[in-house]
């Protein structure tokens, strides 16, 4: 960016309301056109273009062309399926736009000679835009007037010293002023600016990577694969088969083999489980984006987390005095220098304390990040000095060492000094003012630490006034006090780490600050692995080899100065190790950080690009509800593992059926509605119950291998007895043909399936008991009930039949019990080691 618009320079008075008219209609406003989330039509593809959807629906259209509409009833699954997905996705959308309208910032123009607030989108190009600290900047432009105008770029570049602007310097959007105030004429805007292009390159899609999803879809695969061979086999055999009557029967016995091949319910029940998460989560004010985010939240083991809004409000207040000399002077002094014309985050918090003064203001010299100092000269008390110890005494003495100790505890000390050699200067430490009540500061406050062994440098100076950019320290300083400056913590980070340790997840603290600085609040919060402000790491030491970088961020937990490439590098060398990371972030500069991280957390007041490309947004940024995440993630993906194995378990007796069919060429043992029915009964209502339960285990990696191992050989037991039922019913009932061997296969599969799911529901607390006896009960009466068996389910029960299904799936149900008492012990007890973490892990209950 160079120059401005056109070359065109903006008259004082402004743009004339007909030239911004001419630019709104040429379509040069600032007005953004990417939303902060996938767009409508984006979501409904993503909803409904996948394999499990084709799947089911070509299956679908074959069983209405047989004219049997009860065995289609299984499409439903596509459509419910589909629903959850659109609906929770356009909710997120809804609430995050609603949230970015929220915060969106306002602009004060100057048009025909009036100045006015505007809405950001409504700004157009070469519009005259006034700063005042506080202030974000809107737009691309050139700076036309400057009065100490310093702005943080960190949002943009992750630098956190203010830089000075003056007239005819570039701003970009998305810094904030931190002091001074100014104007600047827009040269670039919407889409054309720079913050507009970052976002854009930030939040191009990236969809979370989901052990559940991604083992469905692993299987789904391996079954299209079986599907495209046994298919048209089994079809072939159907034809041939001496038992079908028509090529409907045949296609009917065919497509019930490929349905119950396929677990439609356990994408379903994952889709239901993850909304009832994000639904949960919403009320606890996180926006879920992507539904399988609940689940990754389950697998992370590491949570990498800035200070700055997470640990600590982002705001500084007043913690203590130091003096010897007469405190009263010394707060009149503050409490003029809090009451400076242009007030920042410094003055804010000296302001909390020191309100009242009785002394008249003459002049002074504003603060400038360069100077790092600022003062104020009084009516008759000479002139008074705040600033950084080693920028007012630059050849050294007492208040620079004891300042240097302190900053040596991660504190943040000014000096105050004073031309009025009436007043004794202090040689030695005195009792200290109490801290005063928490007071929020206003934007644009302090950016960061200062270096080891220096004061807060870089805190905002709380004087406004002429720039002065050439003013010199006045002569004859004395110290007259050290004023000590703190973080505000948040109340509930102390109980929030606690929970990461006791959960056995490992945090790792990165953030741009000064590293003592960094060091005590992370020390003051709890974090694992550091008890001194001083053992924290100067990130511009790390390595740069990933896995150097690796071996550092095992034995360090606490991290200073980290710029945003070296997140970024943060992250990968985590992966790498194969640890699963969550990294939460607020700036432009956290995005690419947070996008490469496992599962991103955005901090509602954080920036737009930031929020889109996260898969979650803390809607108040209280780090708090982190901890609400990670056990709902957990209580997730382990009922699910408990309720996929229901699942699997038909897949598995469907294909056993298949491939015994295909090689016995008699007639498909059940029909589409008959395992519909199954599935109802035995894995869709009590799977969902289950899936909603509470669970507390830590979450185990190897879901797909460890439900394999039992669902592969109860489906075998369950497959085989269901033949075998349909076997001996055609033995003792010949006339009964296809439809008593279907009958009986039914309830052999029906009593196998009802003891599986005992088996996976114990220990059998009371309301899983009654879970059970309802849906025997609920069998019972499809069974005993004409016009259900009959008419919906196409059964034909006889009490010979009934009894020689409930026999055989008593067997069925025993062998099953014995497969369960080999398989889910181990299942059950498998617990991974955490290399990182130095915390005992909890287990299930």
């Amino acid at each position: 960016m160079s120059g401005v618009a056109d070359g065109r320079v903006t008259r004082p008075e402004g743009l004339t309301s007909a030239e911004v008219a001419e630019r709104v209609g040429a379509g040069r406003t600032n007005a953004v056109t990417t939303g902060t989330s996938r767009g409508v039509g984006q979501i409904v593809r993503a909803n409904v273009i996948t394999p499990f959807n084709g799947l089911l629906t070509a299956l679908f259209l074959v069983i209405l062309a047989t004219g049997r509409w009860q065995n289609g009833l299984f499409g439903l699954v596509v459509v419910a399926n589909t629903a959850i997905g659109v609906v929770q996705e356009l909710r997120a959308k809804r609430t995050l736009d609603r949230l970015a309208v929220l915060n969106a910032p306002r602009a004060r123009v100057t048009r025909d000679g009036a100045t006015s607030e505007i809405a950001v989108g409504e700004v157009v190009a070469d519009d005259l835009i006034g700063l005042r600290t506080g202030d974000q900047v809107v737009a691309d432009g050139v700076v036309t007037a400057a009065d100490g105008l310093e702005v943080d770029e960190s949002l943009l570049t992750g630098e956190s010293e203010p830089v000075h602007k003056a007239v005819g310097d570039e701003v970009r959007s998305g810094s904030i002023v931190v002091a001074g105030s100014g104007a600047f004429q827009a040269t670039a805007v919407g889409a054309e600016s720079y913050a507009t292009r970052l976002t854009a390159e930030a939040r191009r899609f990236t969809v979370v990577r989901s052990e559940l999803v991604a083992g469905t879809n692993t299987l789904l695969r391996w079954i299209s694969l079986l599907m495209l061979v046994v298919g048209p086999l089994l079809l072939w055999s159907q034809l041939r088969s001496p038992d079908t009557s028509g090529w409907q029967e045949a296609l009917t016995g065919a497509v019930a083999a490929l349905v119950g091949m396929v677990p439609e319910g356990l994408v379903l029940l994952t889709s239901l489980a993850f909304m009832v998460a994000a639904v949960t989560l919403a009320g606890r004010r996180t926006l879920v984006q992507e539904l399988p985010a609940v689940e990754v939240l389950a697998r992370v083991d590491v949570v990498c987390l800035d200070k700055t809004g997470t640990l600590t409000h982002g705001d500084i207040v007043f913690d203590s005095l130091i003096t010897d000399g007469p405190r009263e002077e010394v707060r009149e002094a503050l409490a003029l220098l809090a009451t400076a014309p242009d007030a920042n985050a410094t003055s804010a918090a000296l302001a909390g304390t020191f309100r009242e003064t009785t002394w008249r203001r003459t002049g002074g010299v504003p603060f400038s990040s360069a100077r790092k100092w600022s003062s104020v000269d009084t009516d008759g008390h000479g002139t008074w000095v705040v600033g950084a110890p080693e920028m007012v005494f630059p050849a050294g003495g007492p208040a620079v060492d004891r300042a240097a100790d302190l900053a040596a505890q991660g504190k943040r000390v000014l000096v105050l000094a004073s031309t009025d050699s009436t007043g004794p200067p202090s040689a030695s430490t005195s009792s200290t003012d109490p801290p005063p009540a928490a007071t929020a500061a206003p934007p644009g406050g302090p950016t960061s630490g200062s270096p080891a062994g220096h004061s807060s440098g870089s805190a905002t100076g709380p004087d406004g006034g002429s720039s002065g950019g050439d003013a010199s320290l006045p002569a004859g300083l004395a110290e007259r006090a050290l004023v000590v400056l703190a973080e505000r913590v948040r109340d509930d980070a102390p109980d929030a780490v606690r929970y990461f340790a006791d959960q056995g997840v490992t945090l790792r603290v990165i953030s741009g600050d000064n590293p003592r600085t960094v060091g005590a609040v992370a020390v003051s919060v709890g974090v694992p692995g550091i008890s001194a402000a001083g053992e924290a790491v100067d990130a511009r030491t790390l390595p740069e080899d990933p896995d150097e970088l690796a071996d550092v961020l095992e034995t360090s937990a606490v991290f200073g100065r980290v710029t945003p490439g070296q997140k970024r590098a943060v992250v990968g060398a985590l992966q790498r190790r194969g640890h699963v990371v969550a990294m939460t972030g607020d700036g432009v500069n956290d995005a690419m950080a947070l996008k490469d991280a496992d599962i991103g957390v955005a901090m509602g007041n954080g920036a737009a690009a930031t929020k889109a490309v996260a898969q979650l947004v803390l809607l108040d940024s209280r780090f708090a509800h982190l901890p609400d995440v990670v056990a709902e993630g957990r209580r997730v993906i382990a009922n699910i593992e408990r309720a996929a194995n229901l699942f699997l378990v038909k897949n598995a007796y469907s294909l056993v059926l298949a491939l015994v069919v295909l090689v016995s060429g008699v007639a498909y043992p059940l029909a589409p509605i008959q395992l519909t029915m199954i599935s109802a009964l035995t894995i869709g209502v009590p799977g969902f119950v289950l899936a909603l339960g509470p669970n507390h285990r830590r979450y185990v990696p190897g879901f797909l291998g460890r439900v394999l191992r039992l669902a592969v050989p109860t489906g075998v037991v369950i497959g085989l007895a269901a033949f075998a039922g349909d076997l001996a019913i055609r033995a003792l009932d010949p006339p009964g043909g296809t439809a008593a061997g279907r009958t009986v296969a039914t309830v052999v599969v029906l009593a196998a399936s009802l003891w599986t799911l005992s088996l996976l529901a114990r220990p059998l607390a009371g309301w899983k008991v009654v879970l059970l006896a309802g849906l025997a009960t609920a069998a019972a009466v499809i069974l005993a009930v004409p016009l259900l068996a009959t008419d919906v389910f196409l059964l034909a029960v006889t009490p010979q039949r009934l009894l020689v299904g409930l026999a055989i799936g008593a067997v069925a149900a025993a062998a099953v019990e014995l497969v369960g008492r080999v398989v889910l012990r181990p299942v059950h007890t498998a617990e991974p080691p955490d290399p990182l973490s130095t915390t005992t892990h909890q287990g299930d209950p």
